[in-house]
């Protein structure tokens, strides 16, 4: 599946107590991410709505002036459910941020009822996003 992209600066109005990124902005900007690549790959943002946030992991504090990029891919679907990865990762240091998995659900607007996504997932392209699509899978089990 297509990558999609958003890279963010982070400045002071997006920093913690700390003096680094807000835990809270990060998954704003993770959840936009995910939204973007579900919304993209589906055809219709007006379809698509955001259900769940599963676990992200903070793996390292980002520094006010750093430059993020968060890259999203459709990674599982359902009948309506759209999964998506995201992970954020240093343009400055290379060093990866933080990463982690979203639902989202393709529904008729106005009366929410489940529509089909029309998303056909492609062979994954390498051993890592086999294993993301590996852990995907063990999300969407346990929540059956």
């Amino acid at each position: 599946m297509r990558n999609y992209e958003i890279t963010r600066l982070v400045k002071s109005e997006d920093l913690n107590h700390h003096g680094t990124l807000y835990a809270g902005r990060s998954v704003e900007w993770l959840v936009e991410a995910g939204f973007i690549a579900a919304a993209s790959e589906h055809g219709d943002p007006r379809d698509v709505l955001c259900v769940k946030v599963h676990g992200f992991t903070f793996k390292e504090p980002v520094p006010p002036g750093d430059i993020i990029t968060f890259r999203a891919r459709v990674v599982k679907t359902g009948n309506s459910s759209i999964l998506v990865y995201v992970k954020a990762t240093s343009e400055i240091s290379d060093k990866a941020h933080l990463d982690g998995f979203l639902t989202f659900a393709c529904v008729e607007p106005g009366t929410q009822k489940p529509k089909r996504h029309g998303i056909v997932l492609d062979e994954p392209e390498n051993s890592e996003e086999q294993a993301i699509r590996q852990r995907a899978a063990k999300i969407a089990a346990s929540n059956l």
